[in-house]
């Protein structure tokens, strides 16, 4: 079993385009076309699972690059969320370190 990301789609993809295009490398199990929790609305990738992973390997060579929609695809294999991307630990960047000029007192909050 292998999962494959998809991204680079457009907005008007449908699951059945997506998996058009790799069952023409292989069967399909799942098409997951991700979309955002609050519209409804695509986020513009998606996830095939293909259960051998000599056909997906084929599948990503062959179509990584290819348009569809009139976009180029970016397809690779799918890569467990805390790796790379957004998983894992790291504060949401509002930190600020140092400099700055003199601090302000603070209040207490009773």
């Amino acid at each position: 079993m292998k999962n494959i990301f998809v991204g680079n789609l457009d907005f008007a993809a449908s699951e059945s385009s997506i998996r058009s295009l790799f069952e023409a490398h292989g069967k399909v199990d799942r098409v997951s076309l991700v979309t955002d929790r609050d519209t409804g609305r695509p986020r513009g990738f998606a996830f095939v699972e293909m259960p051998d992973a000599a056909e997906a390997d084929r599948a990503i060579a062959a179509l990584n690059g290819t348009e569809l929609g009139g976009r180029a695809l970016n397809i690779n294999e799918a890569r467990p969320k805390g790796e790379g991307g957004r998983g894992g630990s790291g504060g949401g960047g509002f930190r600020r370190e140092g400099g700055g000029g003199p601090r302000q007192r603070r209040e207490p909050r009773w």
